[in-house]
């Protein structure tokens, strides 16, 4: 009987602690969150594989077809080689490097020069910007400047604040006459001294309270900064797109990506824009929401067009309670940067039920053919080419495994698709060689299961909270269940930049969403999701170099370890 009794104290003693834990958890949950996920990957990452490569060339193409040329290369808008003073070097966001100290001869004596501990145990995805010998990066809270031939810090400032969501994320900064712009996970755009790191002026975008943020590198142009908010996944969130006073602060425009209707904030003059209710045939008590930013922009500087990638329409994967087209959600739209005015868009994704946002920032390109080519790879998995002389779509290429995208979700029924909703392109677009006349792009191939919840449990869901229509009740599968941790891969695609044709491709063990880098060395530079960093021969796609320097994020909604910063 006392054995008994000590049994069930103790079951109750551990009913009690472990409540109480829960308690505690759900109470401090932002919190929580990211505790939990580098527990849980620092132990996956003690057997996590060696990253490995295979790399295929197109059947009826030889790497001598695929020839440099790099007369090309002049083509490309003129930047300081030395600088990459934009979130993608340039504004048209190319993403090529005119630097060929570095070549395929030599590129095995490659190794680091120094580290930077970031000191950040969250997520580390900002696009590093270079001006003027000094390195620019950012994470949730800070920004820092550092001497890039000695990983010496300039400056660091630090923003305290409470973020909008448990995605403590930012994708750096812009760069414009002296001054440093980027936004924050409470709403806020702010502005410092490229020299000092002091905060010059802030201009609030984006509601917090509504689970809105603004973590997108903006870019900067003729006195502009331009910027939109994030948290279209989020109920009653509508996209919008701004250009701030790079002096002040100030709202020069504002530009709403899906319907502006009765009680929605204005925070500036608006854009005109053509956009009204007819696209969003919504039910009752459905909110229009979605289409918001959270990478980053391109410019044409010759034209004066902003283009902007525009994200999914929410309840995520019930477009039921949404009919229509839902513009201009899943679209690059086009404006007048100077007045925000309507000129253009693009749809891509014609009626998203997968949460595949067209995520991230096209590339503008002068092909080798002559034609003027808007490049664009949203998370669909594939690689979208048109003609900006006739707006025509010259081509769709998979550039990742793409399977059951047609099945419809309902509730009670599993469907598994790829890409999966982390899968396709994340946050990095494409990437121009003009060498070669090869369009480059990483991608993360990995599937996902989804199954509805009932209209009652959709509608019931609080402005503001995440609006997927995901039945679970793991929060971690809110955004659609992802195959199991390992079972991924990651791709680089080159296609032929006027035909849309892939001249080779390379398969990666872990997921690819860092940018691509091709340089005037005839190499290509990337990272994949297990730490790996390489260098590829652009014409054919062979590894030339290749090593495990740590710091990838592991992604899935929690992240691991300290992030470092190599040169």
């Amino acid at each position: 009987m006392e054995l008994k009794n000590k049994i069930i104290l103790a079951a109750g003693v551990l009913l009690i602690v472990s409540a109480s834990a829960a308690g505690v958890i759900y109470a401090y949950w932002d919190k929580a969150v990211p505790l939990a996920g580098m527990a849980i990957n620092f132990v996956r990452t003690l057997t996590a594989p060696s990253g490995t490569t295979t790399t295929e060339e197109a059947a009826a193409s030889t790497s001598a077809e695929v020839q440099m040329n790099a007369s090309t290369a002049a083509s490309l808008p003129a930047v300081s080689a030395d600088d990459w003073p934009s979130y993608n070097k340039t504004l048209t966001s190319e993403r090529n490097s005119p630097l060929n100290q570095l070549t395929t001869a030599n590129i095995g004596r490659l190794e680091v020069l120094c580290t930077y501990d970031t000191r950040q145990y969250t997520a580390f995805e900002p696009g590093l910007i270079v001006v003027n010998g000094a390195m620019i990066g950012t994470t949730e809270h800070d920004i820092f400047s550092l001497d890039p031939a000695t990983c010496r810090e300039n400056w660091r400032t630090h923003e305290e604040y409470i973020p909008a969501s448990a995605l403590a994320v930012n994708r750096g900064a812009a760069y414009l006459d002296g001054l440093l712009f980027r936004g924050t996970e409470d709403g806020r755009v702010l502005a410092y001294d490229f020299k000092t790191g002091k905060r010059v002026w802030e201009t609030t975008i984006a509601n917090p309270k509504l689970g809105e943020s603004t973590p997108a590198a903006p870019i900067a142009w003729n006195g502009l900064v331009f910027i939109g908010n994030a948290g279209g996944d989020n109920k009653g969130v509508k996209g919008r797109m701004y250009a701030l006073e790079a002096k002040t602060g100030k709202i020069v425009w504002e530009f709403y990506l899906v319907p502006k209707t009765e009680g929605d904030l204005t925070r500036g003059p608006q854009g005109a824009t053509p956009l009204e209710l007819t696209t969003w045939r919504n039910a009752s008590g459905i909110p229009i929401t979605g289409g918001a930013t959270w990478t980053s922009y391109t410019l044409d500087p010759t034209t004066g067009e902003l283009y902007i990638p525009g994200g999914n329409p929410a309840p995520d994967f019930a477009s039921g309670p949404r009919e229509g087209g839902n513009l201009y959600s899943g679209s690059v739209v086009v404006l007048d940067a100077k007045s925000g005015a309507y000129k253009n868009h693009f749809k891509l994704v014609p009626k998203d039920w997968h949460d595949w946002d067209v995520s991230t920032a096209p590339a503008l390109i002068r092909t080798r053919g002559g034609k003027r080519l808007l490049s664009v790879a949203p998370k669909d998995g594939h690689l979208y080419g048109f003609d900006l002389a006739t707006n025509a779509l010259l081509y769709r290429t998979p550039v990742t495994r793409v399977e059951n995208v047609d099945a419809t979700f309902a509730v009670g029924k599993l469907v598994h698709f790829c890409p999966g909703t982390v899968g396709g392109a994340e946050w990095n677009g494409p990437a121009y060689d003009p060498a070669t006349n090869l369009i480059l792009i990483g991608e993360v191939d990995w599937c996902a299961t989804v199954t509805l919840q009932k209209d009652e449990e959709i509608q019931k869901v609080t402005p503001g909270q995440p609006w997927s229509a995901m039945a679970t009740h793991n929060p971690y599968d809110t955004y659609g269940k992802p195959d199991s941790f390992g079972q991924w891969a990651g791709w680089v695609y080159a296609v032929d930049a006027d035909t849309g044709v892939w001249k080779w491709r390379l398969k990666s063990n872990y997921p690819i969403l860092s940018g691509m880098t091709p340089t005037a060395g005839g190499l290509v530079f990337f990272g994949d999701m297990g730490g790996n960093f390489y260098a590829l021969n652009a014409a054919t796609g062979q590894r030339l170099w290749g090593q495990k320097i740590g710091g990838a994020e592991n992604w899935r909604r929690h992240r691991r370890g300290s992030h470092h910063l190599h040169c």
